[in-house]
């Protein structure tokens, strides 16, 4: 079970790294450019937030086949919307202040300016939302193990450690019970952190 830790924290790191930065992409220029492209881009994650994220998930890894891999891939992309609107909101509240104002009438790039000066001052949300989604992509990707679609045997993978003792839950309960605990307590301290980040990041509130 603690093997299986370091399998797990890092499909669930590397699946919210790629929807971060994919999210980020797609929804730091929808806000900035506006107009068309943001239509195109906003209506396009709206269309994958139709779906629920596990259904969507399922469907994705049935397509592309059973694997960890295709798992991770799969959780990335139906978490992309998630991220891409949050950034696209900053980005559009960023946008319109005045030292961004200054840049544009200084005549300074428009790709500059969103690099340099819009992303670095809106980023902050997706570092809370990034923490709290590191949390529900470990229990998505256990999930998808459980059902057979995600870790393979013998892979140690605390989803598929579950699935393969499910049977044993009154002859040897300890099987189940103490990989369902490191997801839930993972999980837990996850969602405290990003609270915690929530709290320290945001400037409007005034706590010591």
């Amino acid at each position: 079970m603690v093997y299986g830790a370091r399998l797990s924290l890092t499909v669930g790191f590397s699946a919210v790294t790629i929807a971060i930065l994919t999210g980020t992409m797609l929804g730091s220029i929808a806000g900035y450019l506006g107009g068309w492209i943001d239509n195109v881009i906003m209506r396009t994650m709206d269309v994958l937030m139709a779906f629920p994220a596990l259904i969507l998930a399922i469907a994705i890894v049935t397509v592309l086949g059973p694997g960890l891999i295709n798992a991770l891939i799969a959780i990335s992309i139906v978490t992309i919307p998630a991220y891409a609107r949050v950034i696209r909101s900053s980005v559009i509240t960023v946008k319109e202040r005045d030292f961004i104002l200054a840049d544009r009438a200084l005549g300074v790039p428009p790709m500059r300016i969103l690099f340099r000066d819009v992303l670095p001052n809106a980023i902050t949300p997706l570092i809370v939302q990034g923490t709290l989604g590191i949390g529900t992509a470990i229990v998505e990707v256990a999930a998808l193990s459980f059902l057979g679609l995600g870790a393979q045997p013998p892979t140690p993978e605390w989803g598929l450690m579950v699935s393969s003792e499910r049977n044993q839950v009154f002859t040897a309960p300890f099987l189940v019970f103490i990989p369902g605990i490191a997801i839930a307590m993972v999980v837990l301290g996850f969602n405290l952190l990003g609270d915690g980040l929530q709290d320290a990041l945001n400037p409007r509130l005034n706590r010591r």
